[in-house]
């Protein structure tokens, strides 16, 4: 239960990845593989959403310096998720400034409508947010709701973890991941992947409404 008789629901590997953390601290570099093995995925995702194709080279200089601080971490599995999504938004933010750019999508509106189709369950629509051209559609939401929805169903953060990540308030972050999902569930032609979030925008937790 989490703060005000709140349920979440906790990814399977947190209790794995705080234990391969704490070893990684003392200096069990096997246990850092692992760390990184469970963390990587949700992470590269998060990054494609935001900076695209270059994702990979941001993940690995955000791994750098995860590293260099990790005997620094203090906390557990889901706190070590939320620190490194932090060091990989700022890599990202840092890479952006250097582009100049702003993220835009890499593949034609028209390409992107066609994952997941109109039959397709809100299952499959957040299944979908995991792929290249659906990480692309992200890419074209407001940055605060392409975040909050990245953060939320890619790596795996309940709403005050994401808020931390953001620097904003947990209600500020579920209003903008729920107008994101709105906004992904119209463009792929899914009705009811709102309704996957809890109808206000919380895809991987049950959190009573008004809890900041």
């Amino acid at each position: 239960m989490g703060q005000g008789g709140e349920t979440r629901r906790v990814p399977e590997y947190d209790g794995e990845l705080g234990a391969a953390v704490a070893r990684a601290q003392e200096g069990d570099e096997s246990a850092f593989a692992v760390a990184y093995r469970l963390v990587q995925p949700g992470l590269l995702g998060y990054l494609r959403g935001i900076v695209g194709n270059d994702a990979e080279d941001v993940a690995a200089d955000a791994w750098l310096e995860i590293a260099r601080d990790l005997g620094q971490f203090r906390g557990d599995g889901a706190g070590f998720r939320g620190w490194t999504a932090t060091v990989a938004r700022h890599r990202a933010l840092d890479h952006l400034r250097r582009q100049r750019v702003r993220p835009r999508p890499s593949a034609p509106e028209h390409e992107l409508l066609d994952l997941p189709g109109r039959h397709s369950t809100h299952d499959q629509a957040l299944e979908a947010l995991s792929t290249e051209r659906a990480l692309a559609l992200v890419r074209s939401l407001p940055r605060d709701q392409a975040e909050a929805v990245l953060l939320r169903v890619v790596v795996g953060l309940d709403a005050p973890a994401a808020a931390r990540v953001l620097g904003k308030r947990p209600g500020a972050v579920r209003t903008a991941a729920h107008r994101g999902l709105k906004a992904l569930a119209r463009r792929l032609g899914v009705t009811d992947a709102t309704r996957a979030a809890g109808q206000d925008g919380r895809p991987l937790d049950r959190e009573e409404p008004g809890h900041e």
